[in-house]
């Protein structure tokens, strides 16, 4: 009965002590799932945390290409419209180079006909001061001048800047003009005169002031026989360039009245 008794008690205090060592067991293993746990959480934590800066770095990549893209988009459109203006001004400078081959052409020719023509006999004809021609446009000035009477048409009201292509408005002008004084002077001698400022010429255009004045006054000079108003033999040319002002050339307004036309009606008739 006592060797059972102690086997009964050797029993139960094996049972406890192991229960005992299975409950630390247990224990360490709660509390490294715990350390895992909390390791894998920060972990967690940091993965959120390099996810949010990627996307703030992937939105700011987009915007940057989305600039980028309008930046390139606008270089395009102001290098198409570059080439738009670069392709119009070498229209304009191929047909300003004809409208200069033909004006030296034109003066060229003109100056060989006058050099061929025979001497004209003049009449002297005093009356034509007694009685000056009427225009209702402002900006056509009158004036005697001694023995002749100046007729004044500003240049900018002919030509587009330092050209010699006359306007549609200006071959209007000229027709008036014409018109008053062929009914005035039918038969007097009337110098076309080029006129230009002490800036001009502004453009490679001409060579030089003279060279300016005298297209001027070729290309009215050609208006007036194409409309038929005026007799041929009445006419000739003149240029001036900048020897004859008007206005002092300080100032912009007195360089605009020395660009000028002045159609000059002489005394003397002819045949």
């Amino acid at each position: 009965m006592l060797r059972w008794c102690r086997a009964v008690a050797m029993f139960l205090g094996l049972a406890v002590a192991g229960c005992a060592g299975n409950s630390l067991l247990v224990k360490g293993q709660l509390e490294q799932a715990q350390q895992q746990q909390m390791a894998l959480a920060r972990q967690n934590q940091e993965l959120q945390t390099r996810i949010a800066a990627l996307d703030e770095d992937n939105k700011r990549l987009q915007a940057l290409v989305a600039q980028t893209q309008q930046r390139a988009e606008l270089l395009e459109q102001q290098a198409a419209l570059l080439r738009e203006q670069l392709s119009s001004v070498t229209a304009q400078l191929a047909r300003v180079q004809q409208e200069k081959e033909a004006a030296e052409q034109k003066s060229q020719a003109l100056t060989a006909s006058l050099q061929r023509q025979q001497p004209v006999t003049f009449t002297p004809n005093t009356s034509i001061l007694t009685v000056l021609p009427q225009f209702q446009d402002p900006g056509i000035q009158v004036r005697r001048d001694g023995d002749v009477i100046r007729v004044s048409v500003p240049a900018d009201r002919l030509f587009d800047g330092e050209t010699a292509v006359i306007r549609p408005e200006g071959i209007s002008l000229l027709t008036q003009i014409a018109a008053e004084l062929a009914r005035l002077y039918p038969k007097q001698r009337i110098a076309v005169e080029g006129h230009v400022d002490a800036d001009a010429p502004h453009t490679y255009l001409w060579r030089n002031a003279m060279h300016l004045s005298t297209a001027w006054a070729i290309a009215v000079y050609e208006a007036l026989l194409q409309q038929k108003i005026l007799r041929p033999e009445q006419l000739f040319v003149v240029g001036h360039g900048n020897r004859y002002p008007i206005a002092p050339n300080t100032t912009d307004s007195g360089r605009k009245a020395n660009r000028r036309i002045e159609l000059v009606i002489y005394p003397e008739t002819v045949s």
